[in-house]
């Protein structure tokens, strides 16, 4: 699982450090100190924006996270759960 993140953490950096190429030199001009050289077209109208654009990554994130954790392991080990009824189809008078 360790080596699984690992993979994850190095594609981030990588796709974080070849963003970089895609600004051209007008929008690079433009962009505040911060996303110089990042981003395309009109930079952030106020603060507001960084917190926003944060919150939205953390959100994502978070989601991502969660998403990939339940589809791997989902820890449903009830045995009245409702998985069990397309599982345990011989339990049902269906055959394989």
């Amino acid at each position: 699982m360790r080596k699984i993140h690992q993979r994850i953490i190095a594609l981030v950096v990588v796709g974080i450090a070849t963003t970089t190429a895609y600004a051209c030199p007008v929008c690079e001009r433009n962009q505040p100190k911060l996303l110089k050289g990042v981003v395309h077209g009109a930079g952030p109208d106020s603060q507001w924006d960084y917190l926003i654009i944060g919150l939205i990554a953390l959100i994502v994130i978070l989601t991502l996270y969660f998403s990939v954790k339940w589809l791997v392991k989902p820890g449903e080990n009830q045995a009245n759960h409702i998985k069990r009824t397309v599982l345990n189809q011989a339990q049902y008078g269906t055959k394989e």
